[in-house]
């Protein structure tokens, strides 16, 4: 065979295999990872303040409580779904964020999905963090779409950063904000 041919076989199985086997998957991720970017700190005259805190979610094992707890604390909430490649490749930044924060910071990693397939992809991801569930049609203090979302609020219930879309959170510039307001 010639060069060329070989070189195109080969061109067409990494092609496949990008679609075809787990491999594309954890490739897929990885560019999702490598082409995220850190988001941005909202400019101090487009922060918003959540109007109210009275919100009714799922915690992991299906109770209903209310968002109300968290009034005071600094909180992290992330929109995600176990189905969106790019909530796969954000959810790993969000577990090292949990890892070093969950004490300090309130963490609502929120689906609207049912819990089998969930609780499957918790586990097979090996993630820790406590799932929120979302009740659809339930008035929530932010926008629930799209997916992934995120967003950063402070103590007094600002919203410091607001992320529409995959990013990079385990980065030292959002380590130090939320160092910041903690310490507020």
């Amino acid at each position: 065979m010639k060069k060329s041919t070989i070189l195109t076989l080969l061109v067409i199985a990494l092609v496949l295999s990008l679609f075809l086997t787990p491999l594309g998957y954890h490739g897929k991720v990885w560019l999702n990872r490598l082409f995220s970017f850190t988001p941005n700190i909202e400019a101090s005259e487009d922060q918003k303040t959540l109007a109210s805190y009275d919100w009714t979610l799922k915690d992991p094992n299906w109770n209903f409580f209310n968002f109300e707890k968290s009034k005071g604390n600094v909180i992290f909430i992330n929109f995600w779904a176990s189905w969106r490649l790019p909530c796969a490749a954000e959810l790993q930044d969000i577990q090292a964020l949990y890892d070093d924060y969950g004490e300090q910071i309130d963490f609502y990693i929120i689906t609207n999905e049912e819990r089998p397939p969930v609780e499957a992809f918790m586990a097979e991801k090996k993630f820790t963090f406590p799932v929120t569930y979302l009740i659809i049609g339930e008035p929530a203090p932010v926008m629930t779409e799209p997916v992934p979302s995120s967003y950063i609020i402070d103590k007094q219930g600002t919203i410091i950063v607001r992320a529409d879309d995959i990013a990079d959170w385990d980065n030292s510039k959002i380590r130090k904000l939320l160092d910041t307001l903690i310490a507020e």
